[in-house]
């Protein structure tokens, strides 16, 4: 009797000295800091717009399918996203759906960048806290979050990226000079010419928005061409007069957004890097979502949708860029004006028409619309860490229109390319918004 005695309460007293795991909770910053590392490491490798675009759709997809399977508010995306099917559904009921989720982002993620270490760094900082908290709730979920990636991998391996990166460099026509040139200073080859090609998420095909034709190339004094051309050389002009204060250089310089600004001095070569056009949109998504305290899951579902907007923005600009394969203002004014001129803004390595920051400014700003609302005020603070001040912009469409508003102050797209690309991009969104069905409505969550 003595010897069960002691055997209990020596049963009771390991039982009591046991760590109870403490419940993991997983919070909309917990995404916002993902995102950001996913941007900070790509501002590092140096990832061209388009491309950049793919990685954020791909690591916000695979949270979203994650965090679907769980909240009965949001749809899954399998059978909305070209060729995307229903991802594997959890077989444990200790899964964590916000670990599962960060686990499946950040396991794309790290495989689309170079400098994939530094993204598990910051990932295994967070993962290592969760993991001491509830070790077998983390092992259960990041199982399931590794399962939701490896379909997501398969259904990724099949949108034509890897055959795009064996197809032949852009051919430049000289014999034309009405045909896109290299710019200075480093007169790079054009970038990403069969973007295009690129399996779309949710449009039908790259060209489902093929914009009007450019105008008609002409030096003509009094074409339309012409006094667009000389619209970009006398804004450029007022703005030297006083470059320190002029409203329109601080827009240009704001809206930059060019991952890779080759700068010479001298014999030395070297670059400064920023974020991309998109990398901009999803550092605003992080805003509105952060304003509005929106939680974990609403925040997914944000980037997952801004994210495809943008995807598919870059698809369809990039099938007109190199149909219509338009020559810079720079190269015409250094030809035929000035010869010393230079732009705000360094000319990027592609095709003028359409102006791309237009286009997926325009397409952002329509969805994030839709989740947010019309006249969602807020600061925009994402050049703040490039050295630039914080603007305030009154809805996500003002904020799209200053966007692509920059690229005639910036001396880099004639006003055609952005107000054609404006309503390009705009268009595309209103179409993802209208096909893409991600929140449930109120009768059908009743019946989950």
């Amino acid at each position: 009797m003595k010897r069960t005695l002691l055997l209990l309460i020596t049963i009771l007293s390991i039982s009591a000295c046991e760590k109870k795991p403490e419940k993991i909770v997983v919070t909309g910053d917990d995404f916002h800091d993902a995102n950001d590392n996913l941007s900070k490491t790509m501002v590092h490798d140096i990832f061209s717009p388009p491309v950049a675009s793919r990685v954020y759709a791909y690591s916000n997809i695979a949270a979203y399918e994650v965090m679907a399977q769980f909240n009965p508010e949001y749809k899954s995306l399998a059978g909305q996203l070209t060729d995307l099917g229903p991802a594997p559904e959890s077989e444990s009921e200790i899964t964590n759906p916000g670990i599962a989720a960060m686990v499946a982002f950040y396991d794309i993620g790290r495989g689309l960048v170079f400098s994939e270490d530094r993204l598990i760094v910051k990932r295994d900082s967070l993962f290592n806290i969760w993991k001491k908290k509830d070790e077998r709730s983390f092992k259960v979920s990041e199982a399931y979050g590794l399962k939701v990636a490896a379909h997501i991998r398969d259904w990724m391996s099949k949108d034509n990226y890897a055959e795009t990166r064996t197809m032949p460099k852009f051919t430049i026509r000289t014999e034309d000079e009405s045909r896109w040139q290299p710019t200075p200073p480093a007169y790079m080859d054009g970038i990403e010419p069969h973007w295009m090609k690129i399996r779309p998420f949710v449009i039908d095909s790259a060209n489902q928005f093929k914009p009007a034709p450019p105008p008609e190339f002409s030096m003509e004094p009094g074409s339309r061409f012409h006094t667009e051309l000389m619209e970009v050389y006398n804004i450029r002009e007022e703005i030297s007069k006083d470059e320190e204060n002029s409203e329109k250089m601080a827009i240009a310089k704001f809206w930059d957004c060019n991952p890779y600004v080759s700068i010479t001095r001298g014999h030395l070569m070297f670059a400064t890097k920023k974020i991309t056009p998109g990398g901009h949109w999803i550092g605003i998504t992080k805003i509105a979502c952060k304003k509005s305290d929106a939680d974990f899951d609403k925040s997914v579902y944000a980037y997952a949708k801004t994210s495809v907007a943008i995807a598919d923005g870059f698809i369809s600009c990039w099938d007109e860029k190199y149909r219509s394969n338009l020559v810079r203002p720079e190269t015409l004014i250094n030809k035929y004006i000035d010869e010393n001129w230079t732009s705000v803004l360094q000319t990027p390595p592609f095709p003028e028409y359409t102006s791309g920051h237009s286009v997926i400014s325009g397409a952002a700003a329509i969805a994030l619309t839709d989740i947010f609302g019309d006249n969602f005020s807020f600061e925009d603070d994402t050049e703040v860490e490039y050295g630039l001040p914080v603007r305030n912009f009154n809805s996500f469409k003002e904020a799209s229109m200053e966007a692509a508003n920059s690229r005639l102050y910036g001396g880099i797209h004639y006003r055609a390319a952005i107000e054609v690309g404006l309503d390009q991009g705009q268009s595309l969104g209103n179409f993802v918004v209208d096909n893409l069905k991600m929140v449930r409505p109120e009768s059908e969550i009743a019946s989950k």
